[in-house]
């Protein structure tokens, strides 16, 4: 089992894989991947800048991806997906959020700060919409609302979705750099060798397992337009997104922003739908002066197993 590696065993279904780290008394932050991704699509630079502020990390691979459960639920076809036409009984993103409150409730954590990226960040404004007394801050990155007359990927970014999956990790690895080419940024560029060997090592960790990315695109579909729902939220919020973002237009997170009462938009110059090395110590930065205005989070007694 990859180091670090855990397991809980939710009363609704899904067993979440998930990882811990930092100071186990120190205020519970929990980072929830995007569409597709797995827990370490999170940078380990970027962990380990929250827990040298003191804060005890939590990631999870969401339903459908990395080592958590996949959902026995027929995927839906392209025509579906086209169309944004859910199977019925399909999860939305409301259930997603329920994992991660489950896995709360398995942790003893009463209160953390959540902070999502592109789907996470759907993911964490629904645990924040709807569980308030859950959520001490929201960080949402390049995310959006639901509404379709914002946050679209580029035409171009729908030809890398419709793709195939890939069959050896060699493969993966060469679609993660193709992909990360046109989604990322040249003022903020990757680190190649660094995303080649993280993808080689997803494939290792899954053991080949693809993640179940139709069922997550119709779990944000399902869940229709949520600028009603955003405007209930009440956590302090920050928003931050990438003026160069292909993949969620910067327009879904100045939308994010305008629902949310209070929430500070951050646009970064040059940054595109990517956790770039060049961006890091600023998200931490970012986050960590958010987390100053709430009030402390908790744990139950006994802290994070």
């Amino acid at each position: 089992m990859p180091a670090g590696d855990r397991f809980a065993e939710l009363p609704a279904g899904p067993r979440i894989c998930y990882r811990a780290e930092g100071p186990e008394d120190g205020p519970a932050l929990v980072l929830i991947a995007g569409l597709g991704l797995d827990l370490t699509s999170w940078p380990q630079r970027l962990v380990d800048g929250f827990t040298g502020r003191g804060f005890r990390v939590i990631r999870l691979d969401n339903r459908d991806a990395g080592r958590s459960s996949r959902i026995p639920q027929r995927s839906p076809g392209r025509l579906r997906l086209l169309l944004a036409r859910p199977r019925p009984g399909a999860y939305d993103l409301g259930d997603l959020a329920a994992d991660t409150v489950g896995l709360l409730d398995h942790l003893g954590v009463e209160r953390a700060h959540l902070a999502g990226m592109s789907m996470g960040g759907m993911i964490a404004q629904t645990v924040a919409a709807r569980h308030p007394g859950r959520v001490a801050t929201l960080t949402s990155i390049f995310s959006t609302t639901g509404n379709r007359r914002v946050g679209q990927p580029a035409r171009s970014t729908l030809r890398y979705l419709a793709r195939a999956p890939a069959r050896t990790a060699a493969e993966s690895a060469a679609r993660h750099l193709a992909l990360l080419a046109h989604i990322g940024s040249q003022t903020l560029p990757p680190d190649a060798g660094l995303e080649h060997a993280w993808a080689k090592a997803v494939w290792e960790r899954t053991g080949g397992r693809l993640p179940g990315v139709p069922r997550q695109i119709s779990a944000i579909q399902a869940s229709g337009d949520r600028t009603a729902e955003l405007r209930r939220i009440t956590a302090p919020t920050l928003v931050v997104h990438g003026d160069e973002d292909r993949m969620v237009h910067p327009s879904g997170g100045r939308a994010t922003a305008q629902a949310i009462s209070g929430a500070r938009h951050v646009e970064i110059p040059g940054l595109g739908h990517h956790l770039a090395p060049g961006v890091l110590d600023r998200l931490v930065e970012l986050t960590t002066e958010l987390a100053r205005t709430a009030v402390p989070s908790k744990t139950r007694s006994g802290g994070i197993p």
